[in-house]
């Protein structure tokens, strides 16, 4: 097929680290507080900005609270689990591969026995309205590495025994989150607003507190997940007092992302704009001969990793290995010209393509990839001579 002319300005898709917000430059830094200690009045006062942006753009309950954790949303999930599981009944939900590494950690690390882990493959949520998740449940917002989401928390009881644990790390900021039914989300900051990585956030609902000042693990717990103090939440964590140093490098970068959001209008206008990306991939995929959604149910598209397949007739019997060489190449190719970085899908999921349509990334830069991903995959497959 015709080469495009048209390159996107921004070849930034990857799945995280993600793009940075449009106009952003190294300009940021110029107020910033670096070589400073993050105890010093000027340092702790950023660092409490970026809970008070936080907790204000993604419209979260006052009596929430929200803290700045080690370990990006690994580090911030980790710690929910070691601190707050363990006197229910656990049920896991899981849809992706992280979901199934939570599963496992919870089995292997804090060894509990009384867990149920609902599974489905890739591009599939369990039906989840036929239980009724009496204990405690951990689950994925959005499945990064799948492209599927819960579209609402309706088939959750707020009023139900048990906390809800959620990892949001795909969603927040992109996704309209129940707060109602959730009391303890984490996310981190190289995800939706393309901050950098190593810092996640932790959030908390009442009954998550009333959990963690009534409740002592089992197992010790090292510095970097504990959340009491004297046997209680310390509540400094929640005013920007962190357990280990941040980066105040990240800390400024990260606050430039939540200052843009507020200036476009917030957390609506967040939602938006991942959804017209997502829009115009949908009318891209419903005239495609070779692409289609890795998820199953419209309704559970992921509007941030947006995760495709390989349904080409050419290609659909071949081995899976080839099927893998088909995927380096194009992203190579596409890579190589400068068109679209890192966007090939996750190690452990099916052959194709994942692209990042979070907010931080242009609709038009989109609508500039899309007659790409046309050439590279014909291009490809007259290259490896697939007939």
């Amino acid at each position: 097929m015709t080469r495009p002319l048209v390159k996107p300005i921004r070849p930034e898709f990857s799945s995280g680290p993600c793009a940075k917000r449009p106009g952003w430059s190294f300009r940021i830094l110029e107020n910033s507080c670096l070589g400073r200690s993050h105890r010093h009045p000027l340092a702790k006062s950023k660092l409490y900005k970026v809970i008070e942006l936080t907790k204000k753009i993604l419209e979260i309950p006052e009596d929430y609270f929200v803290g700045i954790v080690p370990g990006s949303d690994t580090g911030a999930i980790e710690m929910a689990m070691w601190n707050f599981l363990g006197p229910m009944p656990v049920t896991m939900l899981a849809w992706d591969s992280f979901g199934l590494d939570w599963s496992q950690d919870i089995k292997s690390q804090l060894k509990l026995t009384d867990v149920t882990l609902i599974k489905e493959d890739y591009g599939k949520l369990p039906d989840l309205s036929t239980k009724k998740y009496d204990g405690d449940i951990v689950f994925n917002w959005n499945g990064t590495t799948a492209g599927v989401c819960v579209p609402n928390l309706n088939w959750l009881d707020p009023n139900r025994n048990g906390i809800t644990i959620c990892d949001a790390t795909s969603a927040a900021f992109a996704m309209d989150l129940d707060w109602e039914k959730l009391d303890v989300t984490t996310f981190s900051w190289q995800k939706c607003l393309g901050g950098e990585a190593g810092h996640g956030m932790l959030i908390l609902s009442p009954k998550a507190i009333n959990r963690l000042n009534s409740y002592n693990p089992p197992w010790p717990l090292p510095k970097l997940f504990q959340l009491k103090k004297n046997d209680k939440v310390n509540t400094e964590i929640f005013l920007g007092a962190t357990i280990n140093t941040p980066s105040l490098l990240c800390v400024e970068d990260f606050l430039d992302a939540l200052n843009w959001s507020k200036e476009i209008g917030g957390l609506s206008e967040l939602i938006k704009r991942s959804k017209e990306n997502l829009n115009l991939i949908k009318e891209w995929v419903n005239s495609s001969h070779w692409a289609d959604f890795l998820c199953e149910d419209e309704k559970n598209l992921s509007n941030t990793s947006i995760c495709l397949k390989l349904v080409d007739p050419l290609i659909i019997n071949l081995s899976l290995e080839v099927k893998d060489k088909l995927e380096k190449n194009i992203t190579k190719l596409l890579e190589v010209e400068k068109i679209a970085y890192d966007i090939g899908s996750y190690r452990s999921a099916p052959p194709g393509l994942r692209i990042w349509g979070g907010p931080t990334v242009d609709s038009k830069d989109i609508k500039r990839l899309l007659p790409w991903l046309d050439w590279a995959y014909e291009t490809t497959i007259k290259e490896m001579q697939i007939k």
